[in-house]
């Protein structure tokens, strides 16, 4: 399934390559410890890779944790799992606009995927940061947030999408954000399900939503996020005995179909 057509796209991946186009996107490997999350980011093929096996799709970009024991980053840390995060600094920065991609996410509990974009310029949260989709391991939903000065970590500005039981977000999805000059307007399948507005923004700090943004995908495995969801502890933060056994059965991988931005697109929501 492709996007819909568009004049006014700027910026497109469809993934049907074999290999990642690294004039778009550049691979992350872990340095600093955030959230404490249990994974490293690697730039491997066992983490990063494509797939031309969906039924619905013509080639997928396939982001897969792995269960490493004692993997050293070359921070010196040690970690338990390995998985994969790109983005797009220094290659693709847009501002305003509809940003979309479509994406199929595993079951697991604990589970950290992420869709979101950050600001090019100043350190975080001055240089603001959108979160369209993020998923902690509950099926029934996803969740939508932004993060600026005096507003980051789970504050007011945040939302959830809630799924029916027959299609959840093991389903293929369309995450999307409308981002204008005043306005982030998040919706799932073309559905707007939250809006913040710049009265919202200013009640707590800050408007920092006026520069370039790039592009972020990523597969985190426990840590706060999750933690605050269900309570789990051992036998790692956020993450249960039940996933850290699906990850090394290799059942666990987030799959991409494309990646979208476009600009003063005609949209209407529903």
């Amino acid at each position: 399934m492709q996007p819909s057509a568009n004049n006014d796209i700027i910026f497109f991946d469809d993934f049907t390559t074999k290999e990642l186009d690294r004039t778009k996107w550049h691979v992350v490997e872990t340095k600093d410890i955030y959230n404490r999350e249990e994974q490293a980011y690697i730039d491997s093929e066992e983490t990063i890779y494509f797939s031309h096996q969906e039924d619905d799709a013509n080639g997928v970009l396939v982001i897969h944790p792995r269960f490493r024991k004692g993997h050293v980053s070359s921070q010196g840390d040690t970690f338990d799992f390995v998985s994969g995060r790109i983005d797009t600094r220094e290659r693709f920065s847009f501002r305003y606009g509809l940003i979309e991609a479509r994406i199929k996410l595993p079951r697991g509990i604990g589970l950290w995927p992420a869709f979101w974009t950050h600001g090019a310029q100043g350190p975080w949260p001055c240089c603001g940061e959108i979160d369209v989709m993020e998923y902690v391991g509950e099926q029934d939903w996803v969740s939508a947030a932004i993060h600026g000065p005096n507003y980051s970590g789970e504050n007011a500005l945040v939302n959830k999408k809630f799924f029916l039981p027959s299609d959840d977000v093991t389903n293929w999805h369309v995450y999307a954000l409308d981002w204008t000059p005043d306005s982030f307007n998040f919706m799932v399948d073309g559905e707007l399900f939250y809006r913040v507005t710049f009265p919202m923004v200013r009640f707590f700090g800050p408007w920092v939503f006026d520069q370039q943004h790039f592009i972020l995908l990523n597969f985190a495995l426990g840590g706060i996020y999750p933690f605050k969801t269900n309570g789990i502890k051992k036998p790692y933060l956020g993450l249960p005995e039940t996933t850290v056994n699906a990850i090394k059965n290799k059942e666990i991988k987030m799959l991409v179909d494309w990646v979208k931005v476009s600009k003063n697109a005609d949209r209407h929501f529903q």
